[in-house]
């Protein structure tokens, strides 16, 4: 029997790649996004695209049951729509902070919320949670979406356990720097005119962001690592997509060599 994955953000970026990789894998793909009538993905076969947005919680269920109704199952949902705001956390307006939370956090866990029960049910599934390199580490300028991911990181890892018992797993994927439309449709900057002592640093480390996102692999990669982390067949619970060994040296070195080489990297 075909299986069925729901992806959200499924418009661009990440989303897209996955969606036409599965697709391409034989699978049965509904690609959700909040303008599905713009979307190319709708002329693909095996592909039906439904609106979701992840701040609407009826659009969840709407989608879900359209989802069903369409293809009869849901063997995969991807958590990969994501909003990312940068700059200084004084700068930042209390409704950036709230998009923020409510799309990268609460949207997930909504998601999260509504196809568990199908899931635990039919007892089987996989939950898979786009996180970011920045879910395990800081950066500079990345107060509040770093708060996100770790929250997601912890979010995901916790449920791990609660649904392990009724054989759904939980996925967390951790892309370090991805050339995709982050770095321009789903990034916001925080700014404020009158406030200017944080600018000196601010445009090294947008100057360093952009380099690194021109110079990283595509959302393919990332893609490549969501079809893995529910074909795999293993328990493994993360996936670093263009990470670069650099989990491995925020465990080895000393916590003040690693802060020393972030603000090196991103600030210099």
């Amino acid at each position: 029997m075909e299986k069925v994955v729901l992806i959200t953000g499924a418009s661009s970026g990440i989303g897209l790649h996955t969606a036409r990789l599965f697709q391409s894998k034989n699978w049965k793909v509904a690609a959700t996004m909040r303008s599905p009538e713009k979307s190319e993905l709708g002329r693909v076969a095996d592909i039906e695209c439904f609106r979701l947005d992840v701040t609407d919680l009826d659009s969840i269920k709407n989608a879900i049951a359209a989802t069903l109704d369409k293809f009869g199952r849901i063997d995969v949902v991807v958590n990969n729509a994501g909003y990312g705001l940068l700059g200084p956390f004084e700068a930042a307006t209390h409704e950036q902070i709230d998009r923020q939370f409510q799309t990268n956090v609460f949207g997930l866990m909504n998601v999260c919320r509504e196809v568990i029960p199908y899931f635990r049910e039919q007892k089987r599934g996989h939950i898979v949670n786009v996180a970011s390199v920045g879910g395990r580490m800081t950066f500079p300028f990345s107060t509040l979406y770093n708060a996100t991911k770790w929250a997601v990181e912890g979010f995901s890892e916790s449920l791990s356990y609660e649904l392990e018992p009724f054989n759904v797993k939980v996925k967390i994927i951790e892309p370090g720097p991805i050339r995709t439309d982050f770095y321009d449709r789903s990034q916001d900057v925080a700014k404020n005119e009158g406030l200017t002592a944080y600018d000196a640093a601010w445009e090294r480390y947008a100057s360093n962001m952009e380099k690194a996102g021109k110079e990283a692999p595509d959302g393919e990669t990332v893609a490549e690592a969501i079809y893995a982390s529910v074909t795999d067949g293993s328990n493994r619970l993360r996936y670093g997509v263009n990470t670069k060994g650099i989990f491995v040296l925020r465990t080895i070195l000393p916590e003040s060599l690693f802060r020393r080489a972030i603000k090196t990297i991103m600030l210099k």
